[in-house]
């Protein structure tokens, strides 16, 4: 992969993206004119209501948009341009798409329970790397999934269990290991923390952190979870209906809410919520 765009892992240039017209459904702008950028080492923490356009930015930036099995509801981008690592996004040719995957690891929403239920976790940790290379050393490959296991704090007696056999937590953290195993330079991660018993959130967050010391690649990371982003991001961006709200450190865009949405969280969180999730702000696009 060639340097980051100006030195910045993630440029957002006035990007657009729109999911195409299919069948019944019109046509409809997820991400208009959204300009920012990451800077290496960066954790940038994204919040937003529902339909705010978070989870379709993840899906372009980590390049899962781009693949063909993703034809059914696929996002375009038809504005600006995304470069993660240097390379535009916009028009990328599908023979670029997994080589730039290599380089990004990404976390979906979903990924605890997507886990495949008739793999190890020893398999499904090797799995990006068996994908790129069928070939790579049986020995290295074990030392290099089990190193994986032990940085994500699971004991390596859970090689050989299966994801039914696992707390939602292990599952997470075996998805995390997976999406970091290739050690790549950039991490999307869509809601790591949801669903998980509060406790384990906490660690989750932690190991996130550390892992980012450890390897020293930006990240973002889209969660509702206040208490998590303040300790895991170095600033936050807030999406409302496609369109950047406010962006900064959290004491920063918090104090000063020019923005409804950004005025329904600072409410929200002076009210002691931890958690924020589809805020009520009256009708949205």
């Amino acid at each position: 992969m060639r340097g980051a765009a100006h030195g910045y892992p993630i440029v957002l240039n006035d990007l657009s993206v729109e999911y195409p017209a299919r069948g019944a459904s019109p046509a409809y702008v997820a991400l208009h004119g959204l300009s920012l950028t990451v800077a290496p080492g960066e954790v940038l923490g994204l919040l937003g209501s529902a339909g705010s356009g978070k989870s379709t930015l993840a899906k372009v930036l980590s390049g899962v948009a781009f693949e063909t099995r993703a034809a059914e509801g696929r996002p375009l981008i038809t504005g600006g341009d995304a470069m993660v690592l240097g390379q535009s996004l916009r028009g990328i040719p599908k023979r670029k798409v997994p080589e730039f995957r290599f380089h990004v690891g990404y976390l979906p929403q979903d990924a605890a329970a997507a886990l495949p239920a008739d793999r190890t976790v020893a398999e499904i940790i090797a799995e990006p790397i068996l994908e790129r290379d069928r070939r790579y050393n049986g020995r290295a490959l074990a030392t290099r999934v089990a190193t994986m296991l032990d940085g994500v704090r699971l004991s390596l007696g859970k090689l050989e269990k299966y994801p039914y056999e696992l707390s939602g937590g292990q599952r997470q953290r075996v998805a995390l290991a997976r999406a970091l195993v290739l050690g790549p330079s950039v991490l999307i991660a869509d809601e790591p923390t949801a669903g998980i018993d509060l406790t384990v959130r906490d660690a989750v967050a932690q190991l996130i952190g550390e892992l980012r010391d450890q390897h020293t690649f930006s990240a973002v990371i889209i969660s509702h979870d206040l208490p998590v982003l303040r300790s895991t991001a170095d600033r936050i961006a807030v999406l409302d209906r496609g369109e950047l709200a406010a962006i900064g450190t959290i004491d920063e865009v918090l104090d000063d809410p020019r923005h409804p949405y950004v005025m329904a969280l600072a409410g929200a969180l002076d009210a002691g919520h931890a958690i924020i999730d589809d805020l009520d702000l009256g009708p949205t696009a």
